[in-house]
Order: C-alpha cells, then sequence, then structure tokens
C-alpha cells in the first residue's frame, strides 16, 4: 500500500483548532500581557514631561533668535506671543523678522507655558500637570532654568 496517497473517503479529517489548544494561546498570551502591561501603562505623564522639556528647549531656541534680530528678549508683558506676532508699540521690536513660532506654544498638558523676563534673563516654566506653582513627579514644574 502506498502510503503518499490520501484516502479521501476518511472522515477523520481534522478542522478547528481543541479546546485544550484554545486555553493554552489564551493562558500564553495571558503571561505576555501581564509582563508587559505593567511596563507601558502609566508611561503617559512621562512622556508629557519630556514634551514639555522638549518644548521648552525649542522655545528657548526662538527667543534666542528673536534676540538676535531686535537685541534683547520679549518682556515679561510681551511674553511669548511676541514669537507668533510683533509686538506692537515696541521700539526694540524693529527689527522682527517673525514668526519665531507658528503658534503660541501650549505645554502638554494644554496650559499656557508661562514667560518671566527677569533683568534680561527669560525663564520658561510649565506648571506640570497640575498647572500651578510647586508640585512633585508629573505636578512638578519644568522651567528652562533647570534645563
Amino acid at each position: 500500500m502506498d502510503i503518499s496517497v490520501i484516502d479521501k473517503n476518511s472522515t477523520t479529517k481534522q478542522r478547528g483548532f481543541t479546546l485544550i489548544e484554545l486555553m493554552v494561546v489564551l493562558v500564553i498570551l495571558g503571561i505576555i500581557m501581564g509582563l508587559v502591561v505593567p511596563n507601558v501603562v502609566g508611561r503617559g505623564d512621562e512622556a508629557r514631561v519630556t514634551a514639555a522639556q522638549t518644548d521648552i528647549k525649542t522655545i528657548s531656541q526662538a527667543l534666542e533668535m528673536y534676540r538676535l534680530h531686535n537685541s534683547a528678549y520679549p518682556s515679561t508683558d510681551q511674553g511669548l506671543e511676541a514669537l507668533v506676532s510683533q509686538p506692537s508699540g515696541s521700539p526694540e521690536a524693529r527689527n522682527w523678522r517673525g514668526p519665531y513660532l507658528p503658534k503660541t506654544p501650549m505645554d502638554p498638558w494644554d496650559y499656557e507655558y508661562g514667560y518671566i523676563n527677569e533683568s534680561g534673563v527669560p525663564e520658561i516654566i510649565s506648571y506640570g500637570a497640575d498647572n500651578s506653582a510647586g508640585g512633585e513627579g508629573v505636578n512638578a514644574d519644568i522651567s528652562s532654568s533647570d534645563l
């Protein structure tokens, strides 16, 4: 008898998976999810902190370009809006060549970045997830002076 010939009349053809095979696959998936999910969940806030730090560095570069063109940083009153549109009535912004940023920057929590220019040293601040001064963890302030 030739073993390579398949019996077309055989009714023992296997179709689909058995319950045990499905259970083994589900257990393996459960183990993988148990190991991966705790490492991934909760990283959103860490990503927002990193994004805020990157934004602050970008804004700092735009402020430096503004200073190079106008010989001074925008005042605290002018704020970061001076990087988007030319400040009106400002003699130091007569050489404004912007926009230096496409729009007024918002931090990753959708709050405006704080801007303070005291003694010609600008500081850009994100007040974190709670949008108030101070705090710890994701609520901590992120400042250009700390980067």
